[in-house]
């Protein structure tokens, strides 16, 4: 296969991946996915990584390689998205302000074709707002988020009257959040990344220069 092909995995493309890589990544897509489709159907409390393992096709021992538990198997997709923010931020060129390069990130990151549907957001940040383990795990998540974001963003020309980076990263994650679970509990007709562009909006105010 050519180098630098673009091959679907469920809802992710991997380019210029070799064979090996490709199959773990798929591996880890199918486990993910049957973990999320048990807890929706069956409930996070009863869920277990045997369960997870069988629906997915793989043994215990092949979970284990891939994954810490059901808490990780289940947050993969969000938890790769963030990845995919940090290194769109890093790759952004190096004459952008801190915040056209954080905004440009966000948008690449969170529109991106893996990113899943509407519904499956949904049912994830539900699993996570009543399962203390999955809470637990998503907010040391995004406090390294937050620290690679701000270690991104060094050197980067700031908003006027602005000195520490981490502040205009808190203000873009606490955005984003705040348009997720308002988006989830309010009958809106807009699409979930709608509504997270109008809250980056809303923010970019006093953080357009």
């Amino acid at each position: 296969m050519p180098t630098g092909q673009v091959l679907p995995l469920g809802r992710v493309f991997c380019v210029g991946k070799g064979l090996r890589e490709r199959k773990k990544e798929e591996t880890r897509w199918a486990v993910h996915e049957a973990a999320m489709r048990l807890a929706v159907e069956h409930g996070f409390d009863t869920l277990t990584v045997d369960a997870i393992a069988e629906a997915a096709g793989i043994s215990r021992r092949t979970f284990s390689n891939y994954f810490t538990g059901k808490e990780e198997a289940l947050l993969y997709k969000g938890e790769r998205r963030t990845a995919d923010l940090v290194r769109a931020l890093r790759a952004r060129p190096t004459h952008e302000s801190a915040w056209t390069a954080l905004r440009a990130a966000v948008r690449k990151a969170y529109h991106a074709p893996s990113l899943g549907t509407d519904r499956e957001w949904v049912q994830r940040t539900r699993l996570v707002r009543t399962h203390p383990s999955l809470l637990a795990r998503q907010l040391a998540h995004q406090h390294a988020l937050a620290r690679d974001l701000t270690q991104a963003l060094k050197g980067r020309r700031l908003p006027t009257g602005m000195t520490r980076p981490a502040l205009l990263v808190a203000a873009t994650l606490s955005a984003l959040r705040i348009a997720l679970e308002e988006w989830i509990d309010v009958d809106d007709d807009r699409s979930m990344l709608d509504a997270m562009e109008q809250a980056l909006d809303e923010v970019a105010v006093p953080f357009a220069t």
